[in-house]
């Protein structure tokens, strides 16, 4: 990782890049430029996985002349498509420098391609193309799966970490806060809270897991939002977070174009 990164702000081709630095023995993001690359350190594998992609386009929004590198998995690269698919990251802006995911990491999250497409650092490993959390619960008889998924739902505290680990929530102004829809102070939260991020993680969501990690009730959010992108994917012929095309949802990109990533 040193020797790449460093040649990318050596040579000038970028004003930072997001990678990751060891502090006390731990794998962090950090943004490095040409005044601290003394400190970055070797690639090496690592289970730990971060919003990248969010860090990216914050960072992006505040400097929109500047152009970063990021060091990113197969789901992050996916992540990175999608805003720039929803005009929240300019191709120009962003240099993707690919790690690739071990078998173990591909395995706990059923990743279907956990490598990005151009790989810098490690070897791909192959994909799970089906579901095992997914085809269980889809086993479940009608009534049972939804008494299933309610019994998660109301566990909810409505603390909004799925929504800010998120790499492609970049609403400015969130729905999920409209006391009109779903009112504040009511625990747990009517399941139209769930039922409204589903709805819009269709089309955007790029399987990163993220969501799910940091919940704190343990909510299987990763295998709602896989069941949403498959019926995406089936109805649409739409493939989240693959480079081309754009999501069903993003209105052929006419409301992408709005400003602050507004809806």
């Amino acid at each position: 990782m040193n020797v790449t990164v460093k040649k990318i702000l050596e040579e000038g081709r970028a004003d930072g890049v997001f990678a990751y630095r060891s502090v006390h023995g731990c794998l962090f993001p950090f943004l490095f430029t040409r005044e601290n690359m003394d400190a970055l350190e070797p690639w090496k594998p690592f289970k730990a996985r971060y919003p990248i992609a969010k860090l990216l386009l914050l960072q992006a929004r505040q400097n929109p002349a500047k152009t970063y590198g990021v060091v990113v998995r197969g789901c992050e690269e996916r992540a990175i498509n999608e805003l720039f698919k929803w005009n929240q990251l300019q191709p120009r802006q962003v240099i993707l420098l690919g790690q690739a995911c071990s078998a173990e990491l591909a395995q706990y999250c059923e990743c279907w391609k956990p490598f990005p497409d151009q790989l810098h650092f490690g070897e791909a490993v192959a994909g799970i193309p089906q579901s095992r959390r997914v085809a269980e619960i889809q086993a479940k008889a009608g009534e049972e799966r939804l008494d299933w998924w309610l019994s998660h739902f109301n566990r909810c505290i409505k603390c909004f970490g799925c929504r800010d680990v998120c790499p492609v929530c970049f609403c400015t102004e969130c729905s999920l806060e409209h006391q009109a829809l779903i009112p504040a102070g009511v625990l747990p939260p009517d399941t139209s809270f769930h039922l409204v991020r589903a709805l819009h993680m269709a089309g955007r969501c790029i399987d990163c897991g993220l969501c799910e990690e940091v919940c704190p009730a343990k909510i299987p959010l990763r295998a709602l939002y896989k069941r949403v992108n498959t019926l995406v994917e089936n109805i649409f012929d739409y493939k989240t977070g693959l480079p081309d095309g754009l999501s069903p949802f993003s209105i052929l990109g006419e409301e992408s174009a709005l400003p602050d990533g507004k809806r």
